[in-house]
């Protein structure tokens, strides 16, 4: 097994961000005697293949030098082939909105991530399996339906480049043609389906997503469940109104609002709807959520 860290970079990350700056960090990494490979990656899905191939080659160090989207593609590849020896992942965070890692750090800058890396400073994180119509996908941050997640769409398509602000106004132009429906789905082992229309779902693992929003503010990476949170049909004035509370994690206290910590989630959608998972949007027939206790290291 390798000793060296496979750091894959994404110059597109954090609006060309990532590649202006990778270069001097990883240098900086290199100087206080850590050993890296490093990879970049040119188009979506490359990381994932790149990892892939270096776990076959016995690699279980990765450094993902970029925002949460290269860390979900690093994840991808590590499993579901990471049965045997652990693998471990360690971040620069250098993207957009770098939300799993807030739940660990507040700012971690190049210093911290070399003390994290020599030290050998682990915990052991949680991943969740989705399954969907054709395949299945891992995540440690979280899965949105709804109103988060067309937010996430509109927001990568138009205002990516604009980072958090562009985040704002994908939430601003998701509010005029505000769109409240159903996505049913069966909690853990209850027999009854949950068929009510809503403003958003959320699948977490971690506290924050698009920066700063924290949409399940008791989720724990490590405590083994999914934090679900529920949004029921709010009204425009009343999202409006309660938009702030977004971003502090207060918005689970309102009347139409609703968590559960669970360790699987069973869909009963009939086509593929518009998915946030890990700050990419896709568009997916969800199947089911299981909860995988523990099964990533990771440095911080």
């Amino acid at each position: 097994m390798s000793e060296r860290f496979l750091a894959v970079v994404n110059p597109a990350a954090g609006g060309g961000r990532c590649g202006r700056l990778a270069g001097p960090a990883l240098d900086r990494l290199r100087s206080q005697g850590i050993a890296l490979d490093v990879a970049e990656t040119r188009s979506p899905g490359q990381a994932t293949a790149l990892v892939r191939e270096a776990h076959a080659r016995g690699c279980r160090r990765f450094l993902a030098v970029g925002g949460d989207g290269t860390a979900f593609e690093i994840v991808n590849g590590i499993f579901p082939a990471d049965a045997g020896d652990r693998s471990a992942l360690a971040f620069l965070p250098l993207g957009t909105g770098n939300s799993f890692l807030k739940d660990f750090a507040d700012a971690p800058d190049a210093e911290h991530l070399a003390a994290a890396l020599l030290s050998g400073r682990r915990r052991a994180c949680d991943v969740v399996r989705l399954t969907h119509a054709d395949g299945v996908l891992y995540y440690i941050n979280l899965l949105t339906l709804g109103f988060a997640a067309d937010v996430a769409a509109i927001t990568n398509r138009r205002f990516k480049r604009w980072g958090e602000l562009g985040y704002i106004l994908g939430v601003l132009t998701c509010l005029a043609r505000l769109d409240r429906r159903a996505f049913p789905l069966r909690l853990d082992a209850s027999s009854e389906t949950d068929r009510r229309r809503c403003l958003f779902l959320s699948f977490s693992n971690s506290r924050f997503t698009g920066g700063q929003m924290m949409i399940a503010p008791r989720a724990d990476a490590c405590d083994g469940y999914i934090e679900y949170v529920r949004w029921g049909p709010i009204g425009r004035l009343g999202l409006l109104w309660n938009l702030r509370t977004l971003f502090d994690g207060s918005h689970i206290e309102h009347p139409l609002a609703s968590r559960a910590a669970v360790r699987r989630v069973d869909f009963e959608l009939d086509a593929p709807v518009d998915v946030m998972i890990d700050g990419e949007s896709l568009r997916l027939e969800c199947r089911s959520l299981e909860i995988l206790p523990g099964a990533l290291d990771i440095l911080v």
